[in-house]
C-alpha cells in the first residue's frame, strides 16, 4: 500500500447573491465513500497548481464556473488503503444550475446546518474554519 498522500482539492463554494450559505454534494453509489457528503473536487493532476484543478474538477463534477478565493487549509487524511492531502478553499459562483455527475444530491446550507457526522472524513477537520467565514 502506498501511503504517500494524494494531493486533492476541494471547494466550498458559496453564491454571489446568497454568499450566506455553502454547498455540499452527497456521493454517488458508484464511487468510493457512497453516500457520504463532502465539499466538491478532486485529485490535483501532475503539473497543475491547487486553483486550476479547482476550476476543472468543479466544472467537470458540477458544470458550473467558479471563483476561487481565500485558502482555508491543509490536512493529511489517512484511509485504509490510501492517504490524501486534502487542500481546501473558498469559491464564489454566480451559476445557478448544478449538473450532477458523480453525486446523486446537493443542498445550499448554512455553515452551523452542516452535517458534521455525515461528511466524509477528510473533510470534517475544516468545518470549524467554514463556520469562522473568512473568505
Amino acid at each position: 500500500m502506498n501511503l504517500t498522500p494524494i494531493p486533492v482539492v476541494a471547494a466550498v463554494i458559496f453564491r454571489s447573491h446568497e454568499p450566506g450559505k455553502i454547498l455540499i454534494v452527497r456521493r454517488g453509489p458508484d464511487q468510493s465513500g457512497a453516500g457520504h457528503w463532502e465539499f466538491p473536487g478532486g485529485k490535483i493532476e501532475v503539473g497543475e497548481a491547487p486553483e486550476q484543478a479547482l476550476l476543472r474538477e468543479i466544472e467537470e463534477e458540477l458544470g458550473i464556473r467558479i471563483r476561487v478565493r481565500n485558502f482555508i487549509g491543509e490536512e493529511v487524511h489517512h484511509y485504509p488503503t490510501k492517504s490524501i492531502r486534502l487542500k481546501v478553499y473558498w469559491a464564489e459562483t454566480s451559476d445557478e444550475e448544478l449538473q450532477l455527475t458523480e453525486h446523486d444530491a446537493f443542498k445550499w446550507l448554512e455553515p452551523d446546518q452542516i452535517p458534521v457526522q455525515d461528511l466524509s472524513a477528510a473533510d470534517r477537520p475544516f468545518v470549524e474554519k467554514i463556520r469562522q467565514g473568512r473568505r
